[in-house]
Formats: C-alpha cells, structure tokens, sequence
C-alpha cells in the first residue's frame, strides 16, 4: 500500500497546487479585465493594463487567456462580468488589523464570504474607517536581486522616478513610492535594464504588530481562508514576523 499512499498524497498536494494555481489565474484575469474596461484595451497606452498582463504573464497564465480577457473587459468580445472594488476591514488574531480587497460581481456573496472567513478562524469584522487608517497605498515594484544588482544602483536609477524608499527583502528589493508615481518609477527600472516581479498598488502599514509563532500560525491560517475566497483579490495586513518565525512556521 505504501506505493498507493505516496501516490495519493502527491496527487493530494498536486490537486492543492493546482487549485491555488486556478484561483491565481482566476484573480490575474479579473484585474486584466477591470483594467481594460477603465483605460481601454490598448496595452501600451494602459499603463495600469500593462502591468496586469506583465504581472499574468510572469505566472505563466496563457497568453490566449491573457488576450480574451483584454477583448473582454474592453468590450471587444462579449462576455465581461461587472467587477466592482470592495474592501472590507477586520481585526485577525493578536489584534491584527487587516484590508480585504474584493474584486466581485456580488456584493452581498463576497461580504458573507469574508465575514465566515474571519469569524470562523479568530477574526472579525470591523467598520469602515477603523482600520483603513493604519494603511496607506503606496506603489510598490519588485525587482529581484542579481549579478550587479545594488541597492544603492537602484537607488540611483528610481529616486528621480519618485520612488522613496528601497527595502532589501531577502531575494529581492522592494521599491516603494506614491500610488501616483508607480508607472514612472517601474519605465525608470526597465530603462535601466533591470527585471522586476510586480509593479501594483498596493496597502502598506504605518504600525506593525510582531507575532510569536502561535500567533503567525493563527494569522496565516486566516489569511488562507479569507484568499480561499473567489471573490478576495488581495490582503492587507500589519503583522511583523522573524526570520526565526517564519521558519518554524514553515
């Protein structure tokens, strides 16, 4: 039986993997429609759509999805749901505070979604304003770090673009910058030559809260549950943890 077992465990992981992995796809997609429906379908002249595509193309989603959900959102081909931005605020574990922004065709679903997520793992829901204000949305691109690749070059190559500040994460560099200046500083990193991972919009934290391992591990957990979602496009969260930690959590 061990060799049906192992079998049945890998295709376990597997189906796990590939579900992630649709419901990546599924939430790349909505974005590339939503911003071809808001600037047209026009990749070079949709700066918000061009970094949608990039961003897909870098997850390996198929071009040919790529280019029906740009003729979808433009209108050019029949068949584009009605996306509307939600977000929702919570409390998770610890009293971390989080944003959870919704991409959906159905209000009254994503917000039932969201509440069980929450309250089913530690959390819950908090109202408008309560939390957003410990946010702000900044522009955030990731370049990955490579042969020559310096953070101060970097720095050299986005400060005029508007970027101000640059974190080494690890394996790459995280460049941040107002909301409004993200297009200019990710065209100041590509005119240099260099790759990047993303450039989106994104909600960063003015206050931290660092968690223990039993308090990422409830954290994490929740986080999983409201990205199970259909509906949940991204989440925003103000916890801090240490290398120490992430390792054991694993």
């Amino acid at each position: 039986m061990s060799g049906h077992s192992k079998w049945a465990t890998t295709k376990h992981k597997k189906a796990v993997v590939d579900a992630r992995r649709s419901k990546l796809f599924a939430r790349l997609i909505k974005n590339i429609e939503v911003a071809a429906r808001m600037g047209g379908g026009d990749v070079n002249g949709n700066p918000t759509l061009y970094d949608a595509v990039q961003k897909a193309r870098k997850n390996s989603v198929p071009l040919d999805n790529i280019e029906r959900a740009v003729k979808r959102g433009s209108g050019a081909e029949a068949g584009g749901a009605d996306w509307q931005t939600i977000i929702y605020e919570g409390y998770g574990p610890s009293g971390v505070a989080l944003l959870v922004e919704c991409l959906t065709d159905n209000r009254n679903r994503a917000a039932t979604d969201v509440r069980v997520a929450l309250t089913r793992n530690g959390g819950s829901m908090a109202d408008p304003g309560s939390v957003s204000y410990l946010f702000a949305r900044k522009g955030v691109v990731i370049v990955p770090k490579g042969e020559g690749v310096t953070e101060d070059e970097i720095l050299m190559v986005v400060l005029d673009a508007g970027a101000e500040e640059v974190n080494d994460l690890g394996e790459s560099f995280e460049i941040v910058s107002e909301a409004t200046d993200l297009v200019a500083v990710r065209k100041a990193v590509q005119e240099a030559g260099m790759d990047y991972e993303s450039a989106e919009a994104s909600f960063l934290p003015s206050v931290s809260v660092d968690l223990d391992e039993e308090g990422a591990r409830k954290v994490f957990r929740l986080i999983e549950a409201l990205e199970d979602s259909d509906d949940v496009q991204n989440v925003f969260a103000n916890f801090d943890v240490t290398d120490e930690v992430m390792a054991a959590v694993g």
